[in-house]
């Protein structure tokens, strides 16, 4: 059989649907490069936001004129039972957590070209007004330590060194199982081999219970200096409005501790702008709260009622309003990510070559998780050490010493 495959959204959604069709190839199976030639496409969705619900419609619509379709991820839950059809099935939620308690821990990785990291727990343990992914993902479902150490050694038998492990809420992991994710990333570095992991993201009120622990873990050499944690808002108020269970100061806090223990590292932030409520006040919160923890990314979504929220209906703030806002956040990001690049010119950087690049670069990963653009023959996941010698708009560039 031949197989198209394409994942959109969040890590949790492309690691889960990396790893299900690499379960459901059989010998002779394979992927291809594109739906005409497939049997059968593979797409895993996401429905954060409206328009992201759309592109995913509109896809699924294109890839059934070629093939029949299976989609993942979030969609089938929000609008399934409205396009299932003879040529589009859909994975519900109960077949995926199913899915996460069985087959998930057995699966071999067949196809490495479309593996994509290992999910380490479905659902979340919160409760945001505006979120949309909870609905679809559940109570939190915690896969079993030994099982996801177990994945993860199948993933360096077949040579890949990048250790990527995600979640709605990796800071949730284990809740339910009477552990937690510091011990889960002992466990992890513990083998016995060269390779490099990557945490996904957390969310501040789980991180803060793990703090501690967490940056123990993470000063192993093992682990990239990397932490995304979304703030969504710097306005106490709105972060209640929300209902997002904990204050602006403690993202501060944790930021802080990060980058006391690790100054040379990543910290990433998601912003929701133009929430309901949302006021110029608020909005100067939030500014502030950037230019004091200066986050290396932002991602800035503006808000977008979902149904099935308690949100769904809410009134939010004018347009025009929105889209000052969001400008404002997105040139404070540029200026923060060209300092910080900026000031790595000149330094010689330890990385890892981790992908291909275009026009016969590679793509590796520092310690602290930036892109590295570099020129001539490597080797996949072999580590060079590489001399800064200029800057993309996100992106580092290096000559390989």
């Amino acid at each position: 059989m031949k197989i198209y495959f394409e994942s959109y959204g969040c890590t949790l959604s492309k690691s889960e649907s990396a790893l299900y069709v690499n379960g459901m190839m059989k010998d002779g199976d394979t992927i291809v490069q594109s739906p005409e030639d497939a049997d059968i496409s593979v797409i895993g969705t996401c429905v954060v936001i409206k328009h992201t619900e759309e592109k995913m419609l509109n896809r699924i619509d294109h890839l059934s004129t070629k093939s029949n379709v299976k989609v993942l991820g979030c969609l089938p839950t929000v609008t399934g039972k409205q396009i299932s059809s003879d040529s589009i099935e859909m994975i519900t939620p109960g077949e995926m957590r199913s899915f996460y308690t069985g087959k998930l821990d057995d699966i071999e990785i067949k196809e490495p070209s479309i593996f994509d990291g290992i999910p380490i727990n479905q659902g979340c343990t919160g409760s945001c007004n505006y979120c949309i992914s909870r609905i679809a993902r559940g109570k939190l479902l915690s896969r079993k330590p030994e099982k996801i150490v177990s994945q993860v050694r199948l993933q360096l038998e077949r040579g890949i060194r990048e250790v990527r492990i995600s979640s709605l809420d990796t800071a949730a992991y284990g809740k339910d199982l009477g552990t937690d994710l510091p011990s889960l990333v002992n466990a992890i570095i513990s083998i016995d081999e060269d390779f490099m992991v990557r945490v996904g993201m957390m969310e501040p009120k789980n991180t803060m219970t793990i703090l501690d622990p967490l940056i123990d873990s993470m000063k192993n050499a093992k682990v990239f200096k990397f932490l995304h944690v979304p703030v969504q808002s710097g306005d106490d108020r709105i972060l209640e409005l929300m209902n997002r269970e904990y204050c602006a100061e403690d993202f501060v806090t944790i930021k802080s501790r990060f980058r006391e223990s690790f100054p040379d590292s990543t910290l990433s932030t998601d912003i929701i702008s133009g929430y309901h409520g949302e006021d110029m006040e608020s909005f100067e919160n939030t500014v502030r709260i950037i230019e004091k923890t200066r986050p290396d990314i932002i991602n800035i979504t503006r808000f977008s009622p979902r149904p099935y929220t308690p949100d769904f209906n809410k009134r939010t703030p004018h347009t025009n309003l929105v889209k000052r806002w969001t400008k404002v956040y997105t040139e404070m990001h540029r200026e923060i990510l060209s300092d910080k690049l900026s000031s790595i010119v000149g330094k010689v950087e330890n990385i890892i070559i981790t992908e291909k690049g275009k026009n016969g670069t590679w793509v590796g990963r520092d310690q602290a998780y930036r892109s590295v653009v570099v020129t001539g023959e490597q080797r996949l996941y072999s580590k060079v050490d590489a001399e800064i010698v200029d800057t993309g708009s996100t992106y580092l560039v290096g000559k390989v010493l």
